[in-house]
């Protein structure tokens, strides 16, 4: 199937910051899509909370899984609609890349002990590792994605009147045309995150035994999911109603948000790209009755699950385990090792407040809780 004409086309790309030869086997948003795979930061997703700290079961989702699940959908809607499957890949792949340990719990430790340096967001924290702190390249900092891509990077949420500190820094010498729409490849991406958090949590949450299938009946599109479930058998087995009922609900919200975005992009008529970017509404999105749904199901989540009193401990433990980590080293650089305490510069200098900050955000769980215990625990070597 060719690509749609409001696709972004890779032949059409704006290049990259550092100008490279083209592969000749991969377009430009393959070599972005595998670059992302290939790095650090990547990696270390397997090891990142998602909602449940790594160590607490190997069956929940990890920021890893939970971005690899992103993809899948995202990269089923771009098909469906025409556009560009490597580059929704590439961005779907990318999104979490900024965030730290221990998940919403470690981003607003951090955002709090950086506030007087200007805060923590990790979506600036993604756009810092893509383009400065992954060290791969002889010839530059970062990974040297394309303009499409570090554009859909930072705007996937939308337009950017307000940018954090480093993205306005980033444009300044780059510019992503922080002002317009992302490209419909990002939008795309966006929504996939939404509905393959809430379809997952709702999975985990129900395995975790922080709800029952009788507390989510009630719940717009799930409650229907959930009927239909059972319906395909009497008799089925708890953990496979709750798989059957999840599929159901993912289905449900990707075939709303198709044909919803077929309905916006046939009214809008794009001949390219950027009539996507410079239209006044986004093109990707639900349906009236399924944004109300969708909204349902996070209300749900975020009163049964994201505030239940068994998450409420480890997330408080994590909070104050992130911030006090980062004050510590703030205040005592020294401690930092050898490449990373040449960069910090000063103690508590606006310099060392964010190499301090790359430091602990680059962390997985696992690290750092072994990291705060050799730094506390005088009966633990460094």
């Amino acid at each position: 199937m060719p690509p749609a004409p409001y696709a972004v086309h890779p032949a059409a790309s704006r290049g990259r910051l550092h100008p490279e030869p083209e592969s000749p086997t991969r377009s430009p948003f393959q070599r972005d899509r595998d670059r992302v795979i290939h790095s650090t930061a990547f990696r270390r997703l397997q090891y990142k909370t998602q909602v449940f700290v790594n160590h607490e079961g190997d069956f929940f989702r990890t920021r890893l899984t939970h971005t690899i699940e992103v993809a899948q959908i995202a990269r089923s809607i771009a098909r469906a609609l025409g556009l560009d499957e490597d580059l929704t890949e590439a961005l779907a792949l990318a999104h979490d890349l900024g965030h730290p340990p221990f998940g919403h719990a470690g981003e607003e430790a951090l955002n709090l002990a950086m506030k007087p340096f200007g805060g923590f967001d990790h979506n600036a924290q993604s756009l810092r590792v893509v383009t400065l702190l992954e060290a791969r390249y002889a010839a530059f900092d970062g990974l040297n994605l394309t303009w499409e891509t570090l554009e859909g990077l930072v705007k996937h949420n939308g337009p950017l009147p307000r940018p954090p500190a480093y993205i306005a820094e980033y444009d300044a010498r780059h510019k992503l045309d922080l002002a317009t729409q992302p490209s419909a490849e990002a939008q795309v991406a966006a929504l996939a995150d939404d509905i393959a958090y809430h379809s997952h949590d709702l999975d985990d949450g129900l395995r975790a035994r922080l709800f029952d299938v009788a507390d989510i009946a009630h719940l717009p599109v799930v409650g229907a999911a959930l009927a239909a479930a059972r319906q395909a058998s009497l008799d089925m087995p708890p953990a496979r109603l709750r798989h059957e009922t999840i599929r159901r609900v993912i289905d449900a919200m990707v075939t709303d948000l198709i044909a919803e975005a077929t309905r916006r992009i046939v009214r809008l008529a794009p001949k390219d790209a950027d009539a996507i970017r410079h239209a006044k509404r986004r093109v990707v999105a639900f349906a009236e009755p399924m944004a109300e749904a969708n909204q349902a199901i996070k209300d749900f989540l975020y009163a049964r699950m994201y505030r239940h009193w068994r998450v409420n401990r480890m997330t408080s433990k994590a909070r104050k385990l992130t911030e006090a980590l980062y004050r510590l080293l703030l205040a005592e650089p020294i401690l930092l090792p050898d490449d990373w305490r040449a960069r910090a510069g000063e103690a508590g200098t606006p310099r060392c407040a964010g190499i301090v900050g790359d430091y602990v955000a680059g962390m997985t769980d696992r690290y750092a809780m072994d990291e705060y215990r050799r730094l506390t625990d005088l009966s633990v070597s460094g």
